[in-house]
């Protein structure tokens, strides 16, 4: 116990210098919270182990949902494998890389190589675990039919992760990998000029899984930084007209007054919502260097600010009810490359106050929960998806790559 207080009065200091001292000194918070997050396991390593993944959510006091509780989004796991990277940990990096490479070869159903968007947290062997749980009641186990199914956006999540493990390895079975999910994201793009963009991916338990026809800015965002990574290192054309369409679909997605719009509906008319939604608007200009996106994307800055702020940071969405770390981390990393770094360093010292003293992870919200204006399962017929008061890999990992300055969409 007591080594557990040094480490996180460790870490409090760190924060306390972040915010008085400024951007020098949030590598030291990075390597803090990078530390917090090497110290999490939820098993032993197995003889036979490739790999493991790290837990999206930990305990507070009381249990998670059951939904939660052996959980590891495969998003929260490739930003957390891009922050050891950002770190120097790149053995830790390469656990989760392996894991990722793993659960794409051996899924218990399908053989195209999609990612799951969840897989179960831990160190994984041969047979490849998803989360769930057991339900006395039904005498049955249970899984989240969100959690097994497979999201574009989170696909190129995890060949991003490996992109960056391959630029900093060279050990060329990354590359490999992240052009198999390249290859699999290619196959939702419909290759329509007029109706530019890739889908939102698959929904539902196998064997009947349904393809998403709506169309999200965000992935595309994530599919634009995947495509322009493959054909910059590969010269493939191919990836160069994925990285051309994906492009189209999210200028198309701009609009002058309200920024960047959530995407398309399942007749691909763009959605307008009084609402606004803080990761769309910081994405396009980590994914696109300055020199290369329209002027009017510059804006994001101001719209945020005017739209979006609450106090210590942004809200996730237009309805201002509390403070999303994650995002404001985000915000933090967009300020810092796009030339404020003391602005950067600002949003960096005030989410650092909220982290949690037993993990010394970053709570996703200092607020019991806070709303998104989005439902759970990404296809409108769930629950509200809502941020809880509970320690987050997301929102640690982004603070990581925040304060060292890495940009999860571009090499480092």
């Amino acid at each position: 116990m007591r080594r557990r207080a040094i480490f996180v009065a460790g870490i409090a200091f760190a924060c306390a210098l972040a915010a008085s001292q400024g951007h020098a000194t949030d590598r030291a918070t990075g390597l803090g919270l990078c530390a917090a997050m090497a110290r999490s396991k939820t098993d032993e390593p197995k003889g036979d182990s490739i790999g493991s993944f790290l837990p999206s959510y930990l305990s507070k006091g009381t249990k998670l949902p059951k939904a939660l509780q052996n959980t590891a989004f495969v998003y929260d796991n490739a930003l957390a494998a891009m922050a050891f990277l950002a770190c120097g940990q790149v053995e830790r990096a390469r656990s989760i890389g392996e894991a990722l490479i793993s659960a794409g070869k051996r899924d218990r159903y399908y053989t195209d190589g999609r990612l799951r968007n969840a897989y179960r947290s831990g160190y994984v062997d041969e047979k490849i675990a998803l989360p769930g749980w057991w339900d006395d009641g039904a005498k049955s186990w249970i899984e989240d039919e969100y959690q097994i199914s497979t999201a574009s956006g989170n696909v190129a999540w995890a060949a991003l992760a490996l992109l960056q493990l391959h630029h900093i390895t060279k050990d060329p079975k990354y590359l490999e990998e992240a052009e198999r999910l390249g290859s699999w994201l290619e196959q939702l793009d419909g290759r329509d000029e007029h109706h530019p963009g890739v889908a939102g991916g698959y929904y539902g338990f196998e064997p009947n899984a349904s393809r998403i026809a709506w169309k999200s800015t965000e992935h595309n965002i994530d599919i634009v930084a995947v495509s322009r990574w493959l054909w910059m290192t590969t010269e493939n054309p191919r990836w160069h007209r994925l990285a051309q369409n994906t492009l189209r679909f999210v200028s198309a997605m701009h609009d002058d007054k309200d920024g960047f719009l959530i995407g398309t509906d399942a007749q691909e008319q763009a959605v307008h919502s009084k609402d606004l939604w803080l990761d769309v608007q910081i994405w396009p200009l980590l994914a696109v260097p300055e020199a290369q996106r329209p002027a009017p994307w510059n804006d994001a800055a101001n719209l945020i600010d005017r739209r979006l702020s609450v106090p210590g940071g942004y809200d996730f969405n237009g309805d201002r009810d509390g403070l999303w770390i994650e995002g404001t981390a985000q915000a933090a990393l967009m300020f810092s490359l796009e030339g404020e770094p003391k602005r950067a360093s600002t949003l960096i010292g005030s989410i650092l106050q909220h982290v949690d003293p037993e993990s010394g992870w970053l709570y996703a919200t200092p607020s019991e929960q806070l709303s998104t204006g989005l439902t759970i399962d990404a296809m409108g017929q769930g629950g509200a998806f809502m941020y809880h008061h509970w320690p987050h890999l997301g929102a640690t990992a982004w603070a990581v790559l925040a304060a060292m300055d890495f940009n999860p969409f571009q090499p480092n």
